[in-house]
């Protein structure tokens, strides 16, 4: 980095900073949209579009950045004190932050999550600022080959899940996967599964889908108790030292918070990819390779840092084709390209020539925000935990409600809120005879991008199968593949012999 770049950073590190009086507040507003399921960072910005287009172009921005960031990381709170995840991106959340939840550790699995999704968020930030040129290369080689061995590796979860009942855990993912091609196939665009429904043509709506199997299914479940912690769980006062036990668990586990984010960077950077992608693949990856796989899905820490931190990591790198390729990365990446159009802003790498302040500027308000939150939103885990212990007489009826609202808010049709409580009903099913809902959600999410991707191949090779292995970086993906499942195998029997020679 020469003096010059080094100069413009530090003086758009202090223009950041001097706009506190934007970031602060909409940091709390993020958090209070990305906890309600089916509300995001795009829903909120494009319903304060007048008000972003009426800003500067410099405050425009950072008020979208700093919306966008911190919904993220609300999105996580419902996922973690009440199974509901507020976005896609959380989907994965749950999986090891709820059971920590309902073992009295709400508390410290806010902390964990709070500190791997600021850590994981500021550090692809820097990534990102510091490797744009190449990083904005991923998204010209990842074609739809590519993007077939990504799906794989999210969809191989379902087996991870499975792996406590593999009849079941399959059944669910199947399932999922068969109500994912509900819709207009990709080719001819024939309906199939629709039942004449128009609203399905599109496919089924994801937000309806979410909301019904963890939000709608978990407040029939919970119902039937009188809190959410176990019995045997002591409910205890707020303290700081379960605030720092957190951080203390989270920070000792700062390798995994790394690895995993970056996860999240690269895929980010890919368009269309997202953070419900990265945050399965991440916890796909974190267990394959963990010395304890057996303990994921009980409350481990590690299964609640790898979709935390990569569902942040994806945050900066959803900026990198934006800027450089004047491609969105995400919905919210396409609103922001809308408002700097409408301020006049050229795309490309000329960008940060022309205007350092505006392409720096949008990194270093995402960097700041990151920071800041840390110091805001860590203490309020003392608070937040809270929620486990109201009683579910009134947590229930409020959990429906809101999540009704959420699924009506992305398209406004009141068939979704009548989805979403089908998929509500289904769920409880799920949940009460033994299958996983998340395996359902995976196969709903991953399964029509896997179909769309694998189609567009055999149409650009005219039916030729062996297209998958047709490109150098598909072949090293899908021998990370490979390896990403045969490795936790041989790891496993390894570790299976050594404790059977101890026992002897």
């Amino acid at each position: 980095m020469d003096s010059s770049t080094a100069a413009i950073l530090n003086e758009v590190f202090f223009d950041t900073i001097g706009y506190w009086y934007v970031i602060l507040p909409t940091i709390f507003l993020g958090l209070i949209v990305g906890g309600i399921p089916g509300f995001s960072a795009a829903n909120t910005i494009i319903i304060l579009m007048p008000l972003t287009l009426a800003m500067d172009l410099q405050t425009g921005l950072i008020f979208m950045i700093s919306l966008y960031c911190s919904s993220r990381m609300g999105a996580g709170i419902p996922a973690i004190l009440v199974n509901i995840p507020g976005t896609a991106g959380a989907a994965a959340t749950p999986l090891d932050g709820y059971p920590m939840a309902k073992q009295g550790k709400g508390q410290q699995a806010l902390a964990i999550s709070f500190v791997a999704s600021c850590i994981g968020g500021l550090l692809t930030t820097l990534i990102a600022l510091a490797t744009m040129p190449l990083l904005a290369r991923v998204g010209f080689y990842m074609h739809s080959v590519e993007m077939i061995v990504v799906m794989l590796f999210g969809i191989s979860l379902i087996a991870s899940i499975a792996a406590q009942d593999m009849v079941k855990g399959l059944i669910a993912g199947f399932l999922g996967l068969m109500i994912g091609s509900i819709g207009t196939d990709v080719v001819y665009a024939t309906p199939r599964g629709t039942f004449g429904f128009l609203e399905l043509y599109d496919g089924v709506p994801l937000i309806p889908a979410l909301v019904g199997l963890f939000a709608v299914s978990e407040a029939l479940i919970i119902i039937e108790k009188r809190i959410i912690i176990n019995h045997e769980a002591e409910i205890k006062k707020a303290s700081w030292h379960d605030t720092f036990e957190g951080v203390s668990i989270a920070l000792k586990r700062w390798w995994h918070i790394m690895w995993t984010s970056v996860i999240g960077l690269v895929i980010g950077v890919i368009p269309g990819a997202g953070a419900s992608i990265a945050s399965f693949v991440a916890y796909q990856q974190s267990r394959s390779f963990s010395k304890t796989p057996e303990l994921y899905g009980t409350g481990h820490p590690e299964g609640l840092i790898a979709p935390e931190s990569a569902n942040n990591g994806v945050t900066s790198g959803t900026l990198v084709p934006l800027l450089v390729l004047g491609i969105p990365g995400g919905a919210t990446a396409a609103i922001m390209l809308v408002v700097m159009q409408f301020h006049g802003v050229s795309f490309g790498p000329s960008l940060f020539e022309d205007q350092p302040k505006v392409g720096y500027g949008m990194f270093m308000a995402m960097a700041v925000c990151y920071a800041v939150m840390i110091f805001t939103i860590l203490p309020l885990s003392r608070y937040m935990s809270h929620v486990t212990t109201i009683p579910t007489i009134y947590l229930a009826p409020m959990i429906i409600s809101f999540t009704l609202v959420g699924g009506f808010v992305p398209r406004e049709y009141m068939f979704d809120m009548y989805l979403a409580l089908g998929f509500g009903v289904l769920g409880y099913i799920a949940r009460r005879t033994g299958y996983h809902v998340a395996a359902i959600l995976i196969g709903v999410i991953l399964g029509p991008l896997l179909e769309k991707y694998f189609l567009w191949s055999l149409k650009k090779s005219d039916g030729d199968i062996m297209v998958l292995f047709s490109s150098t970086l598909g072949n090293i993906l899908w021998v990370a593949f490979a390896a990403s499942i045969i490795l936790p195998i041989v790891f496993g029997m390894r570790r299976k012999r050594k404790s059977e020679v101890v026992i002897q």
